[in-house]
């Protein structure tokens, strides 16, 4: 239950060695904090403060460090966790530079979101002109940037949602065919658009309730991205699943695509740069102040959300 969530006074501190203090001015919420306060999964100790992205200006910077100094604006997203806090005390190497041509708000509902749709799209699978690509939940967070990004590298884009509202979301973003899973087949649909051939890559955050069908969309030697469970974990599948048409099969972790700091600035730099071209288009069609974090995690779950939600800390 969000309830489970409290909001109490911390003692934070000072930055050590290689660490920043930060102040934040925006929190993204992210699918993946659900998944932690659920148990799905296992944060390394208890109590733990959710949020793994979050923007603001640093504060203080531990001994003997350069590179960062008081009144920075940074961002990070992924680990550590930590971020539903007015400030926090992060690795300097985690951080990357906000370019001050993008508004942290901004920064904050697309930079987690953006990173993972940059090692998607990018490098799992390299997306190409002339592929046709299926994404699951294309009205949400990860999937408007998915359909915005795979629309302008050349893919034919086939998009799932829920509601019309949505399916009208995803049209805008991009998407050439939208489906509206609850009135009809997205296999079906899928064969029709494709004329029998099938998909080059299924880019699935919903788990469960889509996995199968996921595999039967995809063409011979066709991916099979699956990057997330919202619809709870996915059975477990045979290797003769994949054999039936030679899959591939997927189930990466952004962390693993950002392990270097090279790999980190490459990635949010690309973010950044599709931000400022208009490439990407921002959807915070939401914020909370961070107090109300429980509210936001019931609406984010009970599919009342769309594009990304920003948590504003009270004092900012």
């Amino acid at each position: 239950m969000a309830k489970v969530l409290k909001w109490e006074d911390v003692e934070l501190g000072d930055p050590k060695d290689g660490e920043i203090r930060v102040k934040n001015k925006a929190i993204g919420l992210n699918f993946i904090d659900i998944y932690f306060r659920k148990g799905v999964y296992k944060a390394a100790a208890f109590p733990f403060t959710p949020g793994m992205e979050a923007v603001g200006v640093v504060t203080a910077v531990g001994p003997g460090l350069t590179g960062r100094k008081v009144g920075d604006i940074v961002a990070y997203a992924g680990s550590p966790m930590g971020a539903y806090a007015e400030e926090q005390i992060l690795p300097a190497d985690k951080v990357v530079p906000v370019p001050p041509s993008i508004d942290p708000i901004v920064v904050a509902s697309i930079l987690l979101k953006g990173m993972t749709a940059q090692f998607l799209l990018r490098r799992c699978f390299k997306v190409e002109r002339g592929h046709t690509v299926l994404v699951h939940a294309a009205a949400g967070g990860v999937g408007s940037l998915l359909c915005q990004w795979a629309n302008a590298l050349g893919a034919t884009v086939i998009g799932t949602v829920s509601t019309k509202e949505k399916a009208d979301q995803a049209k805008d973003d991009g998407c050439h065919h939208v489906i509206i899973y609850k009135e009809e087949d997205f296999v079906n649909r899928v064969n029709e658009i494709t004329s029998g051939q099938g998909v080059e890559v299924v880019y699935d955050s919903v788990g469960k309730d889509t996995f199968q069908g996921s595999l039967d969309c995809l063409k011979t030697r066709g991916y099979m991205v699956s990057f997330g469970q919202s619809s709870g974990s996915p059975d477990p599948v045979p290797l003769s699943a994949l054999a039936v048409k030679s899959l591939f099969l997927t189930r990466p972790s952004m962390m693993h695509y950002t392990i270097t700091r090279d790999e980190l600035l490459a990635t949010a730099g690309e973010v950044f740069a599709n931000v400022a071209s208009g490439v990407l288009r921002v959807r915070m069609n939401h914020t909370y102040p961070l107090s109300q974090v429980a509210q936001a995690h019931a609406d984010l779950e009970s599919r009342k959300t769309s594009g990304s939600v920003v948590l504003i800390p009270d004092g900012a």
